[in-house]
């Protein structure tokens, strides 16, 4: 399978490069205007090369706009056909992989994943009177204008940026300075090698509570490798985990009907009307093609339907720091319900087998229990051969009962 849950993902070697040509000539068959962008990773000009090499061989217009976030290459997908993002996300720097989107931003769906999976296997090359051409475009100075039009600092803070030597260093650190914030960057070189990992979780993020505090920060923002995750500090230096930034952003944007996934936190439904979908943040967007006025997971993508239907960091790092503005994001975060959330994983050569047995349609995709006191979800990883097990509940006596029963179920392979 070409596809994971956000687009081709895969260890830089031949078959990447191989994909990102084939994948190149089969946009082209597809839609005849293609935009191309990448992230800072060493890998992705070559890929970038090999994507666009197979847009003009098969007689397509490679619109390409250079190093720039995710979520700039989704937004500005509006002005063509298709839009191709050169990409691993948060993986490590040795990972490079390949995001394709619609014109509303959207990231392609399940059946056009299975179309384009079809179209690969086959060359589509015109002859030498039918090659395409190359144009370049600023894809960044629209999706930041789209920005500032939608945000409002109403008075000057400081906050600190941490781009991760990502693509976020393209956008964000001027983003938000014309919005009227005081940034104090930090890893803000587009070096190619992450001098953190990725993914910004908060145990890679240590040092960032004690730069608020000698700084007096208002705040931190935080990027993964292409900026389309955004996580956040609030100003006692305190690390704001995925769900209450989800209630966070719901209730500052009076969003009404939430879409999140099934390993999220059941606070968000103490405020909003709530669907969940399988992890991964394309199929919240899919979702939110037919429903919903804001989406997002906790892992830190957060989709705001007014400007694309793809994650966007800088956009969710404005916001945040409009909030701030506005107030004591610490004191808003405590007054938020909080539920316990277990979470644990144990090794099984048979996971996919396992949780498929016990009735999932799809082993990554997993079972979500709920009951009056909490709910459990099991799933099989995507890339280790593994069972994971999330569980919350009102009290830490509920969370343990449905981790208990969650356990239960797995060991005695029970299908009810």
């Amino acid at each position: 399978m070409l596809f994971g849950s956000s687009g081709i993902r895969r260890k830089y070697d031949q078959v990447l490069i191989d994909t990102a040509l084939a994948v190149g000539s089969a946009l082209a068959h597809r839609s005849k205007d293609v935009l191309v962008g990448m992230d800072t990773r060493t890998t992705s000009p070559l890929l970038a090369h090999m994507i666009v090499a197979g847009i003009l061989g098969s007689g397509g217009t490679a619109h390409i706009c250079g190093m720039v976030p995710t979520p700039t290459v989704a937004y500005a997908t509006r002005d063509v056909k298709a839009g191709c993002m050169i990409t691993a996300s948060h993986n490590p720097e040795e990972y490079n992989g390949l995001k394709l989107f619609n014109p509303d931003g959207s990231s392609f769906t399940r059946r056009q994943q299975a179309e384009m999976e079809d179209r690969v296997k086959t060359p589509h090359w015109t002859d030498w009177k039918g090659l395409g051409c190359e144009q370049e475009t600023d894809a960044v100075s629209k999706h930041k204008d789209a920005i500032l039009n939608q945000v409002c600092v109403e008075k000057p803070i400081r906050a600190i940026l941490d781009c991760g030597n990502g693509a976020g260093c393209r956008l964000s650190p001027s983003l938000l300075a014309d919005a009227g914030v005081r940034v104090i960057p930090v890893n803000a070189n587009p070096s190619g090698h992450f001098a953190r990992p990725s993914e910004p979780l908060k145990e890679n993020l240590g040092y960032l509570s004690e730069m608020i505090r000698k700084t007096g920060a208002d705040c931190a923002v935080v990027h993964d490798g292409d900026a389309d995750r955004m996580m956040a500090f609030d100003n006692k230096g305190r690390y704001i985990d995925g769900d209450h930034l989800l209630m966070l952003f719901a209730g500052h944007l009076d969003a009404k009907r939430v879409v999140t996934t099934s390993d999220a936190s059941m606070i968000i439904d103490e405020i909003a009307e709530v669907r969940r979908t399988p992890v991964g943040d394309s199929y919240v967007s899919e979702e939110l093609l037919a429903w919903g006025d804001f989406g997002g997971e906790p892992s830190g993508a957060w989709i705001f339907p007014k400007i694309s239907l793809c994650p966007d960091g800088p956009f969710a790092a404005a916001l945040f720091c409009e909030i701030a503005s506005q107030g004591d994001v610490a004191a808003m975060i405590d007054a938020m319900p909080t539920f316990p959330i277990l979470r644990e994983s144990f090794v099984n050569p048979a996971a996919r087998e396992t949780v498929l047995a016990l009735g999932a349609a799809s082993p990554t995709d997993g079972i979500r229990v709920s009951e009056e006191e909490g709910w459990y979800l099991i799933r099989a990883s995507g890339t280790e051969p593994k069972i994971r097990i999330t569980a919350e509940g009102k009290t830490p006596a509920d969370a343990k009962t449905m981790l208990a029963k969650a356990r239960a179920r797995v060991m005695q392979g029970k299908t009810a």
